[in-house]
């Protein structure tokens, strides 16, 4: 089956938003300096407190998505005023490096899911529903590969058919229980999963800050195209969702793998 013109040009524009430049590659070219030097100069501890920071980050994100994001001020997302608040937290985080990640990771996530929700709505998601929630929750892992990834696990399709099934059970649990039991075996599954991917993007992240010359000017730029790489795989990961409401999802699978 073939498309219509204007949706093969959208679904070949969420393609070249999906499968995009890392976040490393981002920032290398902006900075001038590879992350390798940052990841480098990093403490023995960085991998605890990033992990720690990273799954305490996406809890609060959870919780927000669940209980306050909704279906209200459908509108064109706004997303220069995300990056100025993200850019903002950035430079606070760079000034303190690693130590501030704790405290500056939890509001970024937060700020950049409103964003992500933000670009949701403005695909025609309903966010009252768990299931919109949770694709909000879910970009989070499509901006970073696993290190566990193999190569034929890491296009966009192949990181949503992992998920599928602990999206999908999360999804029937808070739409039977919500959030009441914090510690439920299926959100921990979820957040685990999540966090493997989301860790990955953090840590270039953190790793950018640590290099001297970044500091907290660099902090703000580093926490710029942190959110706008975010931006970027919502708005592709949301007009496809939207093609498959129109579309078969194997009809805009099969497509997306041609183009």
């Amino acid at each position: 089956m073939t498309l219509p013109p204007e949706d093969l040009e959208e679904l070949q524009y969420a393609k070249a938003l999906l499968e995009n430049p890392s976040l490393a590659a981002k920032i290398a070219h902006a900075v001038g300096a590879p992350i390798e030097k940052g990841m480098q100069l990093l403490p023995a501890s960085a991998s605890e407190v990033i992990n720690h920071s990273t799954r305490a980050a996406l809890d609060k994100a959870l919780q927000l998505a669940i209980t306050s994001l909704d279906d209200r001020h459908v509108r064109p997302s706004s997303n220069f005023l995300h990056k100025m608040i993200v850019a903002g937290t950035g430079a606070g985080g760079g000034a303190f490096g690693l130590a501030g990640l704790p405290v500056e990771l939890p509001i970024s996530t937060l700020v950049m899911l409103r964003s992500i929700a933000d670009v949701a709505r403005s695909e025609g998601e309903l966010i009252r529903s768990p299931e919109a929630k949770l694709a909000c929750i879910e970009v989070f892992a499509l901006g970073g590969q696993s290190k566990s990834d193999d190569a034929t696990e890491t296009g966009y399709f192949a990181v949503r058919a992992a998920l599928q099934r602990v999206v999908s059970d999360a999804a029937r649990y808070i739409s039977e229980r919500g959030l009441a039991q914090k510690g439920a075996p299926v959100i921990v599954r979820l957040i685990t999963q999540v966090a493997s991917r989301f860790g990955i993007v953090v840590s270039e992240k953190v790793a950018a800050q640590a290099v001297p010359i970044i500091g907290a000017a660099g902090g703000a730029i580093v926490n710029w195209l942190f959110i706008d790489h975010y931006q970027d795989i919502a708005r592709g990961h949301f007009i496809i969702r939207r093609l498959e409401r129109s579309h078969s999802p194997d009809v805009i699978r099969d497509v997306y793998k041609t183009l």
